[in-house]
């Protein structure tokens, strides 16, 4: 199979039917765009649960997998907590790179005022170059509500702007190739993107302000997060192109390598519903967050695209346009 997620069929066919043993305790489960499990104990505060990791070598991608998990929890309506840390190792690998591993998840953590409380490490010849997983906890009051379960005539907001993980990723490892075409002002802009990563405070203003759904754009960009939002929830869609925010940044670094923004991983940006989104644009932007309104929830069976006078029929996400040249 291709490098990254996998297809939504074979996620269908070969991963969640095989999970039949339920739980009373869990609230919330495995399922197509759902990534995080909600799990009570009684009468306290209910915990949040969810795993990501980023499949690249090097330092950043530490960073990017404790954002991943932390940004599924704040999605999901949960506080974060705490973060467990699995590294895998290959045998090559020497001291210093664990080391700095760790000390840019602990970064991440300090950031986002988490703490990194567990989990495991070892060496091993199963894999060829590190591999870090990270798994985050939340907690989230009794008042709970299933997440991204956006409903027909809700409008459809989207926080800052899509592919900011990509260009950060592709900036910061492909430096050389993009200065030479693009001035270095752009480039370190660029690289700099990592600062946009975390979209707690986005989550945090969102549900005092009346969002209804909420899911974090990742693997498959803003196209894929569109998919998996209206398939959780079993409805359409339909949004226009030229609302979907974008940073030239990123147009710039897609069109040097050839890649298509919409489908281009997009850690940092968040999608949400809510029955008037403009008052929820106006919330936000009052907490300095920028966002948009980009379409609405329809009660067809359509994931649509629209550009002027043409339409495109969305499709289940594939691989990331990132593996293309990472």
């Amino acid at each position: 199979m291709r490098a990254g997620k996998i297809p939504e069929n074979v996620l269908k066919r070969s991963v969640l039917k095989q999970i039949k043993t339920k739980r009373k305790e869990v609230l919330t489960g495995a399922g197509v765009g759902e990534d995080c499990a909600v799990l009570s104990f009684g009468d306290e505060d209910l915990i949040a649960v969810s795993t990501d990791s980023m499949p690249l070598s090097g330092p950043d991608a530490a960073a990017c997998a404790v954002h991943a998990c932390v940004n599924d929890l704040a999605a999901s309506g949960a506080e974060p907590v705490a973060v467990l840390l699995s590294a895998l190792l290959p045998t090559s690998v020497e001291e210093a790179e664990l080391r700095q591993l760790m000390e840019q998840a602990e970064r991440a953590c300090a950031a986002l005022h988490i703490q990194a409380a567990g989990g495991d490490t070892r060496i091993t010849e199963a894999v060829n170059r590190a591999v870090l997983v990270a798994t985050g906890i939340g907690r989230m009051g009794r008042a709970y509500e299933s997440p991204g379960k956006g409903k027909p005539g809700q409008d459809i907001i989207l926080s800052k702007w899509i592919g900011l993980q990509g260009t950060f990723l592709l900036a910061k490892r492909k430096e050389k190739e993009l200065l030479t075409r693009y001035p270095s002002g752009l480039v370190k802009e660029a690289k700099a993107f990592d600062r946009y990563l975390s979209v707690v405070p986005e989550a945090a203003a969102a549900v005092k302000s009346g969002v209804r759904a909420m899911h974090d754009v990742t693997e498959g960009g803003i196209f894929g997060a569109l998919w998996e939002l209206s398939e959780s929830a079993g409805v359409g869609l339909e949004v226009e192109l030229k609302r979907i925010p974008i940073r030239q940044e990123t147009v710039e670094v897609c069109e040097f390598f050839g890649l298509n923004p919409y489908e281009l991983i997009s850690g940092g940006c968040l999608l949400m519903t809510a029955d008037n989104g403009y008052d929820l644009v106006r919330a936000l932007e009052k907490e300095g967050i920028p966002a948009s309104v980009i379409g609405k929830i329809t009660d067809s069976n359509d994931r649509v695209v629209v550009s002027g006078e043409e339409k495109r029929f969305l499709e289940p996400p594939g691989a990331d346009e990132l593996y293309r040249v990472l």
